[in-house]
């Protein structure tokens, strides 16, 4: 997003993301704090499935983009974390991911340092 642009959030209650062929492409803002990751882990693995089917390819959906900001108290608390890496790495600059961590002691491993914040 940019300053000034229009966004629709969606807290709590059922969702999904389930594009048709015919609409236009989305670029997604999932935003997660802990346990809450699961729902939105689902939503990240069914992008990464449309991706796989080569985008916009036939009678396939158009995909935007998808980032996840994720915050959790430390790494070790962070789930799915080497799973969304795995989605980053496989479908770069499609889906991408930052972390945030709030109580961090111990130092961060190297594959996730590059996409943490906080302490």
């Amino acid at each position: 997003c940019t300053l000034d642009s229009e966004v629709a959030l969606r807290v709590g209650g059922d969702f999904f993301f389930d594009p048709q062929p015919g609409d236009s492409p989305v670029n997604l803002v999932l935003i997660a704090g802990g346990v809450g990751i699961n729902p939105l882990f689902s939503i990240l693995l069914h992008i990464a499935d449309l991706h796989g089917y080569q985008e916009g390819k036939g009678n396939r959906p158009k995909l935007g983009t998808a980032k996840l900001y994720y915050s959790a108290k430390n790494t070790s608390e962070l789930l799915f974390k080497k799973n969304i890496l795995g989605l980053m790495k496989a479908f770069p600059g499609k889906i991408t991911c930052c972390f945030h961590v709030t109580q961090q002691r111990s130092q961060i491993c190297k594959e996730l340092q590059p996409h943490i914040t906080g302490k």
